[in-house]
């Protein structure tokens, strides 16, 4: 295999497995969240946490893992997690309570850590500079059409039998990539000194990540006094900022400050994060403003356009930016991305001009995610690959409840003024209002990029 001249595609191909599974399992579980509040007799609340619980933990662990992956080995880590996220998805299939099945789904983002924070890295670190946009391309389409399909594949397992069956299906699914992976994914061969593993910044880094997405996530939710996410957000923020003066003053810090001593992996880092909340901050919003326009059922239909065009433009994307460099094609990625939120805000009260709006954005968003990720990857030593490709999935989850927020607290604001919208709906009222707000951050975006 290492011997091939194709070694390379080969493992952007086995790495491909494991991003459709964790972005189709993330947006699976949606689906199945009514059968399991019948079946367990449980509040919509409690529920909930079925999916609260699998992104604190995959956004508060994804960084530290790609961290420890740079030591251990980077293809030993994310095998090893396929494993655990397979045996997860057995138990979470059998669990008898709720409270088991939330446990069991935290098992289960452990593992899914453990992949994400190496799956750029391994692509980094085997693939040929030069192809690199290209090959993070793939990987992105992969994972966008793991989100288009969750919802798809999610109610028809659910129709075909119980909410069960959206964890029994990742097990023959993870039997093969572990295989592959074993077989087909190359040693790492730059690692990083073994150090002393710093607990103490880790008991400081998952909390403070832990309560900013839950503080961001009870933003606008009914029962929740609007204090408590305040409270929770400042109390993250001490934590961190604690975090950061530490991790300045030790030698072997979880998360090396020195990465973002480098203003392509900073600015990268931040593009990409309102790269993810304009991205996710849609996906929210679009079915509660777009309710009077179709059916649940057309929504979802809808909806799919975003992540299908992300991906049909993705690897083609990746490969402009091999050959014109990054800075070009993330910049017009972002302007792209602008001009489709505009077009929602400005056409979203028709359902031809919501489909337009979407494609443009899923275009604008095609081509500029491969690029940046090449940058942030190419920017950072290869023997921190690990590190930075937990950092950047990080940004995934974290860009996603900033987004989901944004969107919430936009159309909830915007819906309150909706006698000034000339006889425009509440609901598309604040989200013409919302889109246009993340065009505004979009364009913030390429600014930063461009420095």
């Amino acid at each position: 295999m290492r011997a091939s001249p194709r070694a390379h595609w080969i493992a952007v191909a086995t790495v491909c497995a494991g991003a459709f599974m964790g972005q189709l399992d993330a947006s699976i579980v949606s689906l199945a969240l009514p059968p399991m509040q019948k079946e367990f007799g449980a509040s919509a609340g409690s529920v909930q946490w079925v999916a609260l619980s699998y992104l604190l933990t995959l956004v508060a662990l994804v960084a530290p893992v790609g961290r420890v992956s740079d030591w251990l080995g980077r293809k030993s880590v994310y095998v090893y997690g396929f494993g655990v996220f397979t045996v997860a998805s057995l138990l979470c299939a059998l669990a008898p309570n709720l409270t088991t099945l939330i446990i069991f789904r935290v098992l289960q983002a452990v593992g899914a850590a453990m992949l994400q924070a190496n799956s750029v890295a391994l692509i980094a670190t085997a693939v040929p500079r030069d192809s690199l946009s290209k090959a993070i391309g793939v990987q992105g389409a992969a994972q966008a059409i793991g989100l288009a399909l969750g919802p798809t594949v999610g109610g028809l397992l659910v129709s075909l039998g119980d909410w069960r069956l959206i964890f029994a299906v990742n097990i023959p699914f993870g039997i093969i990539g572990i295989t592959a992976g074993w077989f087909l994914l190359p040693q790492s061969q730059s690692l990083a000194e073994r150090t002393r593993f710093d607990r103490l910044g880790l008991a400081l880094f998952v909390p403070s990540i832990v309560l900013l997405v839950l503080a961001l996530s009870f933003v606008g939710h009914p029962g929740i006094a609007a204090l408590w996410p305040i409270a929770g957000g400042a109390l993250a923020l001490t934590i961190g900022a604690v975090f950061l003066v530490r991790s300045r003053r030790t030698p072997h810090p979880l998360i090396d400050l020195r990465l973002f001593a480098s203003r392509t992996f900073s600015t990268g880092i931040v593009s990409g994060l309102l790269s993810y909340a304009v991205l996710f901050g849609v996906l929210f919003a679009v079915p509660m403003a777009s309710a009077h326009l179709q059916s649940a059922a057309t929504t979802g239909l809808v909806l799919t356009i975003l992540p299908v065009t992300l991906a049909l433009v993705a690897p083609i994307a990746g490969y402009l930016g091999d050959r014109n460099g990054p800075r070009l094609v993330t910049s017009i990625g972002m302007l792209i991305a602008a001009i489709g939120l505009a077009l929602i805000g400005a056409l979203g009260s028709s359902l031809w001009g919501l489909i337009v709006g979407l494609v443009v954005l899923g275009i604008g968003s095609g081509v500029f995610t491969p690029a940046n990720n090449a940058s942030i990857m190419a920017s950072a030593p290869r023997r921190q690959s690990g590190a930075a490709s937990g950092i950047l999935n990080m940004t995934r989850g974290l860009g996603t409840a900033f987004g989901v927020t944004a969107a919430t607290l936009a159309v909830g604001y915007a819906a309150g003024a909706a006698d000034l919208a000339r006889g425009m709906s509440i609901a598309m009222y604040g989200f013409c209002v919302a889109a246009l707000v993340a065009a505004l951050a979009c364009v913030f975006g390429g600014g930063a990029r461009r420095t």
